[in-house]
């Protein structure tokens, strides 16, 4: 797959050289989904991991909630400039009795922030369609080990060591001696892609709903990654920048603790800080 690309580039330096040099660039191409053949949606990606991305994100749509209700992913039709397969559509059939979005209808999940939409409704969107109750998760973590988590994310960053130009989502899970172990970590260009793979990567995996599980994530917490986190039972998320105030308020009314600023020696906690023992 084409995660990553050489592209030349010229160095200059504040003494006034200038070098040639390659440099290793983040890939990013458009992805189509489609379901049942139909075009659904389109997502720019990094590519690698498509079938969990895809899964992860009708998760998020509330379109399917278990592995079962997957019968096939699959690779659609499409090829490049040169006429070799792109790998750029993905085509997935649900299983009998899971009912099919309506491309036409409002969707659950806003990819910008500046798409206008109501902050009231939106929040009321994730509470109509979430199959999983996050308030009840009897999860607890300590904070130190909650502040390790950044850095175990850092260490499986492969991509972002090679570039400098992608977002990373890890999924841990919290074993009976308290410590916190990563379980599947993905690096994207956009944050809500990486959170989707991860996502995905747990759906196929049979893991939904993800009880006891705490998602990490690389840059800022945004709604769209707390809806996410909402949507797949997460009842933890971790970010190492700022939330948004939308972010905040879904987090407070669906009961998922909101850990941002998470650096160093401390961590701010939006909701539900009850689940983090200091």
């Amino acid at each position: 797959m084409r995660v990553t690309r050489l592209h030349p580039v010229e160095r200059l330096g504040a003494d006034g050289s200038r070098r040639r040099r390659a440099d290793t660039v983040a890939g990013e191409e458009p992805l189509e989904i489609r379901v049942g053949g139909s075009p659904y949606a389109v997502t720019m990606r990094t590519p690698g991991a498509d079938f969990d991305l895809v899964a992860g994100f009708l998760v998020s749509e509330g379109v399917v909630g278990r592995r079962e209700d997957l019968a096939s992913i699959a690779y659609g039709p499409g090829v490049d400039a040169d006429g070799r397969a792109s790998y750029n559509v993905v085509d997935v059939t649900l299983a009998a009795g899971v009912t099919a979005p309506d491309p036409s209808l409002e969707r659950h999940v806003y990819t910008s922030s500046s798409c206008g939409i109501c902050g009231t409704s939106s929040i009321e969107a994730v509470s109509r369609t979430s199959r999983f109750d996050v308030a009840a998760d009897g999860l607890r973590v300590g904070l130190a080990e909650l502040l390790a988590l950044p850095d175990r994310l850092r260490e499986g960053q492969r991509v972002f060591a090679r570039t400098g130009g992608v977002h990373a989502a890890g999924l841990f899970v919290l074993g009976s001696d308290g410590v916190a172990r990563l379980v599947c970590l993905r690096e994207d260009v956009g944050r809500h892609n990486a959170v989707d793979k991860v996502l995905g990567w747990a759906l196929r995996e049979g893991r939904l709903p993800l009880t006891g599980h705490l998602l990490q994530v690389s840059g800022r917490a945004s709604f769209e990654l707390v809806q996410k986190a909402c949507m797949a039972g997460v009842p933890l998320l971790a970010a190492v920048s700022a939330p948004s105030t939308l972010a905040v308020e879904l987090a407070v009314e669906a009961g998922l603790t909101l850990v941002a600023f998470s650096r160093g020696d401390s961590a701010n906690v939006y909701a539900r800080g009850d689940r983090v023992a200091a």
